[in-house]
């Protein structure tokens, strides 16, 4: 199999250090991967190609790298699956955090966001006369999530931290899951309110889009963003609801509840208050363009046909059935 990759260069050390794409072509076998390519090229066309990689097993996560705009682990992508027009496939290095040299990039943002979450047990209370156990169940739950390998592949993929850096990231935020779902951690009902009410705070969990591009790029199906809206219910179960997140939340559900549709215009003033001042001036640029682009939202918000339909769904939810 006759192969084009394409690699983002990097040099720091030369002078004016800038990206650019080099080509190197690539005979292998068909049932080569994506990080096979890259070690050929390294071992026997250009010995100054950097990058990391270590069990070739999906399992040290080193390798992880962004595979025609994509992220993922070099190991597990088979490079006839990722051929392109061309037989070309593109390599880049992982996206959000710092190149260091070519495919190599500074994880220590990643690293600083999982200390962040504090990333082991906490029980509170008296210490315990025997060990802390947990059912099978909760930890068949958490499996998924434990499966985690730190390769941040989500990372490098979320469109949050690509603009806000301070967002916690989907890494972080499941890694918090991993402990609030565990009845080991927090009081003797398993819940970890201080753990809730620092990941409640702003550039935490009401910080994601839920735009779906960390659950794509996970390649061990840890579901972060997933765990995020988890993390967002057990928030809101444990009383957390002054946050501009969890009323935008609520909003959302009374909106539709009411009406069946979504009230655009109504939406931000619930989800910050009608007496928030401040806040609400935050929302005029926004409001302007909106405005000039033909895009404002209608002042009157009628109901849809058959809305109570939409109102008994709404109530089923909020109160569903004891048994």
């Amino acid at each position: 199999m006759d192969v084009t990759v394409r690699i983002r260069r990097y040099d720091p050390e030369v002078e004016n250090p800038e990206s650019y794409w080099q080509e190197y072509p690539v005979t292998m076998d068909d049932s080569a991967t994506v990080l096979d390519a890259l070690i050929k090229i390294r071992e026997e066309q250009d010995g100054t190609l950097s990058l990391r990689c270590s069990c070739r097993s999906s399992i040290c996560g080193s390798c992880a790298m962004r595979i025609n705009g994509h992220a993922g682990l070099a190991c597990k992508t088979q490079a006839s699956s990722a051929l392109t027009d061309g037989n070309t496939i593109v390599i880049e290095p992982a996206g959000v955090m710092p190149v260091v040299k070519d495919l190599v990039v500074d994880f220590s943002l990643f690293w600083d966001k999982i200390r962040e979450v504090v990333p082991y047990l906490q029980p509170q209370g008296d210490e315990p006369e025997a060990e802390y156990i947990a059912s099978n169940e909760s930890m068949l739950h958490l499996s998924s999530v434990t499966a985690c390998i730190m390769c941040g592949s989500c990372v490098s993929d979320c469109t949050v931290m690509e603009v806000d850096p301070t967002f916690l990231g989907p890494a972080a935020l499941a890694k918090a899951y991993r402990f609030t779902a565990d009845p080991r951690d927090g009081d003797e009902k398993g819940v970890s309110q201080e753990r809730l009410e620092q990941l409640v705070e702003p550039t935490g969990m009401w910080d994601c889009t839920r735009c779906g591009e960390c659950v794509s790029a996970c390649p061990k199906g840890v579901d972060p963003m997933g765990r995020i809206m988890a993390l967002r219910d057990q928030a809101m179960e444990a009383g957390l609801n002054n946050s501009n997140g969890a009323r935008h939340a609520e909003a959302f559900v009374d909106i539709v509840g009411h009406s069946g549709s979504l009230n655009e215009a109504l939406l931000p003033v619930k989800t910050v208050g009608i007496t928030n001042i401040p806040g609400l001036m935050s929302f005029l640029p926004v409001g302007l363009r909106a405005l000039t682009h033909g895009k404002m939202p209608p002042l009157i918000h009628p109901n849809i046909e058959n809305v109570q339909n939409v109102r008994k769904l709404v109530k089923k939810l909020e109160d569903p059935p004891l048994d």
